[in-house]
């Protein structure tokens, strides 16, 4: 009786040590078909992903910039505001580019007046020119007719001297005819002088009307040249008045009502909230089997919860390197070899649902499914 319980201890003894015998192998055991479960399916996810968290979150932008010089009178937006597109931001002092617009559009209109002046000049050459050609056609016609009575008093003279050689006339008569013959020459050498004045006078009438014409165009080129200050003005007055380019939500503003500007200073920048895309940085080993239209699961660090769907919708052409403000020279005679990252735009779907919580700038994964 005293053997068998002896035995019996010894066998109840015995199962608890072999269980922390094997206990350890057992749990080793275990840790090694669970690694191995996940790491056979890490290995099939990384042969049918590409992954990166070299990613961010891109908008389009529009910088507000002041296009003219002065003083801030008005501030129409707060930090971070929406705005719509056309609507009234900032107003810089106009009062200086209303003065500028003011005179140049007096000086256009002394322009017009001179220009009225020169077609009035222009159309008096023109009655003066037309003048003179009557004059001159009348001192032709008289000068014709007065030679006609100058060879007929010669005629009549030469008939007068016959007949005082043959004492047929007196004296007096043929001093008469000698007379008239020298009256007649004379009247038809002033018409003679009148048609060389008449000429004269129309060479001086043509030259009046090449004048008129002459400072008419002149005076043409002037009011396009006046015109075009106009516009200018009116450009500079327009650029007074800063409108949203976009609609959008601006960022932080560098700008108070007082402040003096300055052309071509930013004064803030507007982030078109309707648009956004993906742009990813993938090493170049990993773009064998990427191809555009690809889908992409996209991960945001700051709504880690939020499973965003988008598309490859294209690749670059150069890598980021090349974008570089010095791009790194390889033909220097110390060369590393460094795997280069290519970035590859990515298509957000359906963005109007995530319009809220995307934001220009944002670090994501990327994971872009290449294989099915």
């Amino acid at each position: 009786m005293a053997t068998q319980t002896t035995t019996a201890d010894l066998t109840t003894t015995e199962e608890p040590s072999t269980i922390r015998t094997y206990l350890p192998r057992i749990i080793i055991g275990l840790i090694l078909i669970i690694g191995g479960y996940f790491g056979y399916q890490a290995f099939r996810h990384s042969q049918q992903y590409e992954t990166t968290d070299n990613a961010q979150i891109e908008g389009n932008s529009a910088p507000v910039l002041a296009r003219v010089a002065g003083y801030v009178t008005s501030v129409n937006v707060d930090d971070y505001a929406n705005v719509k597109q056309g609507q009234s931001l900032i107003t810089i002092d106009p009062q200086e580019y209303d003065v500028a617009l003011a005179q140049v559009e007096a000086d256009y209109q002394q322009s017009v007046a001179d220009l009225a002046n020169a077609r009035a000049d222009l159309q008096n050459a023109q009655a003066t020119a037309r003048n003179v050609v009557q004059n001159a056609r009348v001192a032709q016609s008289n000068a014709q007719v007065q030679a006609i009575r100058r060879n007929k008093a010669q005629q009549d003279l030469q008939r007068d001297q016959n007949l005082y050689k043959e004492q047929s006339l007196t004296r007096k008569q043929l001093e008469d005819s000698q007379s008239n013959v020298d009256v007649q020459a004379g009247q038809y050498n002033a018409n003679v002088e009148q048609i060389n004045l008449a000429k004269t006078s129309e060479s001086v009438a043509q030259a009046g009307i090449a004048k008129a014409q002459a400072n008419i165009q002149k005076i043409q080129a002037v009011l396009k040249v006046k015109q075009a200050a106009i516009d200018n003005a009116k450009l500079k007055v327009g650029y007074a008045h800063l409108a949203a380019p976009i609609a959008g939500k601006i960022g932080r503003k560098n700008v108070v009502v007082g402040q003096y500007v300055q052309p071509g200073q930013t004064l803030f920048t507007i982030v078109a909230d309707s648009t956004f895309w993906v742009v990813a940085n993938f090493k170049e080993t990993q773009l064998d089997k990427m191809q555009v239209g690809q889908p992409v699961d996209i991960t945001v660090d700051a709504y880690p919860e939020l499973e965003i769907k988008g598309r490859v919708a294209s690749l670059s052409d150069a890598t980021g390197a090349r974008f570089a403000l010095l791009p790194p020279d390889n033909a220097s005679g110390n060369f590393v070899k460094i795997t280069q990252r290519v970035p590859v735009k990515i298509e957000i779907l359906n963005p109007e649902k995530y319009k809220s919580k995307l934001r220009a700038g944002l670090s994501i994964d990327a994971e872009v499914r290449v294989a099915n």
